[in-house]
């Protein structure tokens, strides 16, 4: 393995900036919970110079925003959301209801609950992620959720029309304007004039991040987010300008968003670099992807595909783009990663926006343990347990029995006896006197 390019990686300052994020998420969930509404609008005026009569937007105030979207636009939506929406179902689909009887008269069940209420949060800011509404909104309606709270920023001091035609087109039941971790806060604790809700999903910049992992507990979350994250595998048959211009279509979400190159080829990965070198300066997102490629940029060149998987693998990347002969080969070659974009004719900017797929995945690693946003995020997958058989009661009672009473819980183990044919003789003795 030869890495032509290595990252710059992470400054003292960065690190430093990590602690300052933490101690701010801190300071203002702890003065939403505390103060509620009042709160809420003293740091949306602060961050967002935003203070309306309410957060919430009316029915009415929705009707008249959406109106004033180029049809154009409304039509790409509706498009999009469609691809969401028809993946959406056979996920759900694919998970259903159980009930067995594993001895006679005992039966267990399994059922997938809807969770009852959950926040959507659209980013918004610079740039407005409305894609981010397909996937949350459309996602949890699609699990059954019966409340969707959606929320995002205005975009300096203006509503952000597009998006909230999209979470008004998705099925959301209630649409904010606010956004930051003062939006996450309320949201999750309930203020004055918002309910609580059960669940958080969306992605969001490193203080609404933060703010999600700090609430974790007291609400439930899709992921634990970091900077969104793109490795190309290729091999000698891809075409270097595209490997170039897939990686930075991801570099440009931010100054620390990582891009690697994993190939086969030395000679596809000085052309790649060149293209990179030349594409830079002309890029109206240059600010944001400049600094990525050059702080997190990698290019890694290896002996065999083979290698090129388990490299990948090691990664455990968000995004992982196959730009080979047969790129089919990594759906059974990898298992460490949040989403696959197999061949030439897909890319990462499909994913993100409109084919179907959901776009919030799992980064910095956590590839290793689970995959990104789907249905089954908003569904609680609970049991049930029956025993109408006598006899099968009874035998159960005499195992639980002698078991709990190898763990000493006696408590365990007498409501077990009171199952079983024979009384227990702690049930026939009198109490013992006070």
């Amino acid at each position: 393995m030869q890495v032509i390019k290595a990252p710059v990686g992470a400054s003292a300052a960065s690190v430093a900036g990590g602690h300052q994020v933490r101690e701010t998420v801190e300071r203002i969930l702890a003065e939403v919970r505390e103060r509620g509404d009042a709160a809420l609008r003293e740091y949306s005026e602060k961050f967002d110079s935003w203070s309306p009569e309410s957060f919430r937007l009316s029915a009415q105030e929705v009707e008249k925003i959406v109106a004033g979207v180029p049809d154009q636009v409304i039509a790409d939506i509706e498009f999009a959301q469609g691809q969401v929406r028809e993946f959406a179902r056979h996920q759900r689909d694919s998970l259903r209801d159980v009930e067995v009887e594993t001895l006679p008269g005992v039966r267990l069940g399994q059922r997938h609950l809807p969770v009852a209420a959950t926040a959507a949060y659209v980013p918004g800011g610079r740039y407005p992620l409305v894609a981010s509404a397909h996937m949350t909104i459309v996602t949890a309606k699609v699990a059954g959720v019966p409340r969707v709270a959606a929320c995002t920023p205005p975009i300096r001091g203006e509503v952000p029309a597009a998006t909230v035609a999209a979470m008004h087109l998705a099925g959301a039941d209630e649409i904010y304007l606010f956004g930051g971790v003062q939006a996450v806060a309320a949201l999750a604790y309930g203020t004055e004039t918002i309910d609580p809700v059960n669940m958080l999903a969306g992605p969001g910049n490193a203080y609404v991040a933060e703010a999600k992992r700090q609430l974790f507990g007291e609400v439930g979350i899709d992921l634990f987010a970091g900077p969104t994250e793109i490795l190309v595998i290729a091999d000698e048959t891809a075409d270097p300008f595209t490997v170039a211009v897939d990686l930075l279509s991801q570099a440009e979400h931010g100054p620390d968003s990582p891009a690697v190159l994993v190939t086969t080829s030395a000679d596809l990965a000085r052309e790649a670099i060149a293209h990179i070198d030349r594409l830079l300066p002309g890029m109206p997102t240059r600010d944001m992807a400049e600094p990525a490629w050059r702080d997190h940029g990698q290019v890694v060149v290896v002996d065999s595909l083979a290698e090129a998987y388990e490299v990948a693998d090691s990664y455990a990347f968000e995004h992982v783009e196959v730009l080979t002969a047969d790129p089919r080969e990594a759906l059974t070659a990898m298992r460490d990663y949040g989403a696959l974009f197999l061949g030439a004719g897909t890319c990462v900017s499909f994913g993100d926006k409109v084919i179907g797929t959901n776009h919030v995945l799992p980064t910095r690693g956590a590839a290793r343990y689970t995959g990104g946003l789907w249905v089954g995020k908003y569904l609680k997958t609970v049991t049930y347990q029956e025993v109408t058989d006598a006899a099968s009661s009874a035998r159960l009672g005499e195992i639980c029995a002698r078991a709990s009473r190898v763990e000493l819980f006696e408590g365990h183990a007498r409501a077990a006896d009171l199952r079983t044919t024979t009384p227990p003789a702690w049930a026939l003795s009198p109490p013992a006197s006070a």
